[in-house]
């Protein structure tokens, strides 16, 4: 993680999946194990990391295996993150309403509106931390 710059869920699935690879672009074996973490020979990291960057052609990591997202669960946005922030801006819009968060909000804008309970409680969660942040900036 520290050569690369890659997060530990990264390194993992290069590990997992090594044998998908050829030798030369194929994650190193374990070198030790100390409370649960995985140390690997800095060399063997390091001829790895070359190869890696020379067959991906930029070395950035998000060409590692994945997909880029949003940083939010969807990737690259789309219907689930557009449904998301309209959900978001009802409940900041019931939350001015009714001058702050109240008990059994989400719950009645799942009634209100469908969905789930569930999905509202989050929405609510996000409405009320922009809320927060727009009585902070009011001086209020």
């Amino acid at each position: 993680m520290q050569h690369t710059g890659a997060s530990a869920a990264t390194v993992n699935r290069w590990y997992t999946q090594r044998d998908q690879y050829s030798e030369e672009l194929r994650f190193p074996e374990v070198a030790c194990t100390l409370e649960r973490t995985h140390y690997y020979d800095q060399k063997a990291v390091e001829a790895f990391w070359s190869a890696w960057r020379q067959d991906v052609g930029t070395g950035r990591l998000q060409t590692a295996g994945r997909r880029p997202g949003d940083g939010r669960g969807n990737h690259g946005g789309g219907w689930g993150r557009d449904r998301r922030d309209r959900a978001v801006a009802l409940a900041l819009a019931e939350l001015r309403q009714a001058g702050g968060y109240r008990r059994g909000m989400a719950a009645h804008l799942a009634r209100e509106h469908g969905g789930n309970e569930r999905s509202w409680q989050r929405a609510m969660t996000e409405a009320r931390a922009q809320y927060k942040r727009e009585q902070t900036a009011a001086g209020r």
